[in-house]
């Protein structure tokens, strides 16, 4: 802040700002418990993504070995209308409350302030969970627009933002006696813009059905466009004449879209002469058959339209048509060719998008039609079209938007991380995107529902939306759930926060506490952005918990088969051999226990509490977290 204000730059002031850059330093790990019952899917697929029940800080604390790890943040946090922000007043003391606080309302003068005070850390915690070239898209209304533009400009920097995306919400309705409010927006911004990257949105399925090439066309697959632009236009008013049938064409309420030169170009492709010709419609002249304005006859006419007909008829059938056509009889309207290889799949506008496949390649301050990112009205229906109506919630995003999003700034095998997940439709994107397009991206979701209310919506509502995602199943007329939509496969584990964690804590564990411990926080080093370990649960093994992709096993060590935790002696590495044979895993064999007394090259030993404590970013004999502050 000093910085800047010596340099002559803005920096921005509210009370309590120092203590809310401190408090994410503050905040401590939680134990993770994995809730067995919610997981869906086969056990690979349940290690690649997470839905974690609890408060987002916190969350994102715990989530030590994802720090630097994650591709994009994507996220919808509360707006601050009166409605849903609260606030807890006793994080300013400890941070580690996991209590929501009070609603804001409109009425408290602090209002803004609490909010900033609430995501100041958040946002801090965000930018440390993103690789250096990892992207962060947070959506927002104009209530906090400002004060979320100042925050992240101080965060992540003025340099590094990407651009600002106005999306269009809903259709425009006379609500107000100023502004109707109809848009919404989405700041994005990169970690180090200079790393960033903003990729392309591939066309899905259903745009690229649209393409084929029925009449051989040298320039490959093409659709039907449309020839005319929105509103009227005296310069582009005039009806052009078919070859084929002699009916006189016009745009209607709306305008020829492109240059009379150019249209009359493409006439005469079809190896007929235009002329221009004043045919008393009260329009500007027409482009006719050459010939027209001295046909005066109704036979003459016929005449004229006659041979015509034989030349494009004739044209018609050799294939290869020219970009204006009149349908694929040639008796329909003017069309023009759009064709595949010339339409730019660049990801974002400079302005507006008018359709799927037709965008410039830069960002900015940008705009998005809903016909691209959807309403909030499609993100309701696509809600109860999922889990039923009677959810409650009334301000979803549309699956669209944030489908957008995650393809343009999240690659292919990238991790999508959304700390206010709702209703989940972050994670239903990137069920369909993978579906959809066969890429591997994976995704993490916090959510705490409103347990004041005794709604933790993380377990009922977002669980219920992925889970039926993944199945395909939709609540039918009689309310019950039966497979009707394709499914989109994959699958999730759930977690719960519980208490926090200190080496006592750990030694003091079950045996399944700690194996979920174990599960939920190890990560190899040079290695953390890969899937979780996948939980072995079987009676058969004596200290075989899990196994990584590369089907290697993780063993713990217990004395008597179930605590507390013992030594890796002969004896226990003899059991340990014993597991991984039965199982069919290959070396090295990581193993947990309290201490080493033999060791094998076979072995990776990892010291409890002291391993599993620096995996959650702690020391056992100091326990400070985060000593340097978020990057």
């Amino acid at each position: 802040m000093v910085k800047r204000m010596v340099n002559g730059g803005v920096s921005l002031s509210f009370h309590g700002k120092r203590t809310a850059m401190d408090i994410a330093r503050r905040v401590r790990p939680r134990v993770t418990r994995r809730i067995k019952d919610l997981h869906v899917g086969t056990a690979e697929e349940q290690s690649k993504n997470l839905l974690i029940e609890g408060e987002n800080l916190q969350a994102m604390v715990t989530l030590y070995k994802y720090r630097g790890q994650i591709d994009l943040i994507v996220t919808d946090p509360p707006y601050n209308t009166g409605q849903y922000f609260r606030y807890n007043d006793r994080w300013d003391e400890d941070p580690n409350d996991p209590d929501l606080g009070t609603l804001v309302t409109l009425e408290d003068g602090s209002r803004h302030t609490k909010w900033m005070k609430a995501m100041l850390p958040r946002l801090q915690m965000m930018k440390a969970m993103l690789k250096p070239q990892g992207v962060i898209a947070i959506c927002i209304d104009d209530n906090e627009l400002f004060d979320l533009g100042l925050m992240m400009d101080e965060v992540f920097s003025e340099e590094n933002r990407l651009g600002i995306i106005n999306w269009q919400k809903t259709t425009p309705k006379n609500q107000s006696a100023h502004l109707t409010i109809t848009t919404e927006y989405v700041l994005v911004y990169g970690k180090d813009a200079g790393l960033s990257r903003t990729g392309e949105v591939s066309r899905s399925a259903l745009s690229d059905a649209r393409f084929s090439n029925i009449d051989q066309d040298e320039l490959g697959e093409w659709k039907q466009g449309d020839l005319t632009g929105k509103g009227s236009s005296k310069k582009s008013d005039y009806a052009i004449q078919s070859p084929f049938t002699g009916i006189l064409h016009n745009p209607g309420i709306r305008h020829w879209a492109n240059k009379r030169a150019m249209m009359k170009q493409w006439l005469e492709e079809w190896g007929i002469d235009y002329e221009d010709a004043d045919i008393g419609d009260g329009r500007g002249k027409a482009l006719t058959l050459r010939g027209w304005s001295n046909a005066k006859t109704k036979a003459e006419k016929e005449t004229l339209v006659s041979r015509s007909n034989h030349v494009v008829e004739a044209r018609l059938s050799k294939g290869n048509w020219p970009l204006l056509y009149w349908g694929t009889d040639g008796q329909q309207k003017p069309v023009k060719k759009s064709h595949k290889s010339l339409i730019k799949q660049g990801a974002v506008p400079q302005s507006f998008w008018l359709e799927d496949d037709e965008a410039p390649p830069a960002i900015g301050a940008v705009s998005w039609l809903r016909t691209m990112s959807g309403r909030t009205r499609d993100g309701i229906e696509d809600l109860d079209a999922i889990v039923g109506k009677g959810h409650n919630f009334e301000t979803v995003k549309p699956l669209r938007l944030i489908r957008k999003i995650i393809q343009i700034w999240c690659p292919p095998t990238g991790v999508v991380m959304d700390p206010y997940a709702g209703s989940g439709t972050t994670g239903h994107a990137v069920l369909a995107l993978n579906e959809e397009s066969g890429t591997d991206r994976r995704f993490i979701l916090i959510e705490q529902g409103r347990p004041d209310n005794g709604d933790k919506y993380a377990r009922t509502l977002t669980w219920q939306r992925l889970k039926n995602a993944i199945t395909g199943e939709r609540p039918s007329e009689t309310g019950k759930l039966k497979k009707l939509a394709e499914p989109l496969g994959g699958g999730f584990e759930f977690r719960m926060l519980t208490s926090q964690i200190d080496a006592k804590t750990v030694l003091s564990m079950k045996k399944d506490e700690l194996v979920d411990v174990v599960i939920t926080s190890h990560w190899e080093t040079g290695s953390r952005n890969s899937p979780n370990l996948i939980r072995i649960e079987d009676p058969k093994f004596t200290y075989l918990v899990g196994k990584n992709q590369q089907e290697e096993g993780y063993f713990i060590v217990w004395n008597n088969g179930g605590g507390p935790v013992g030594q890796l002696d002969v004896a226990s590495y003899n059991l340990v051999l014993q597991d991984a044979k039965k199982a069919a895993l290959k070396p090295p064999y990581h193993v947990y226990a309290r201490y080493e007394v033999y060791q094998s090259k076979n072995v990776r030993f990892y010291k409890i509490p002291d391993k599993i404590l620096a995996h959650l970013g702690l020391n056992e004999n100091s326990d400070p977290f985060n000593e340097e502050a978020p990057d």
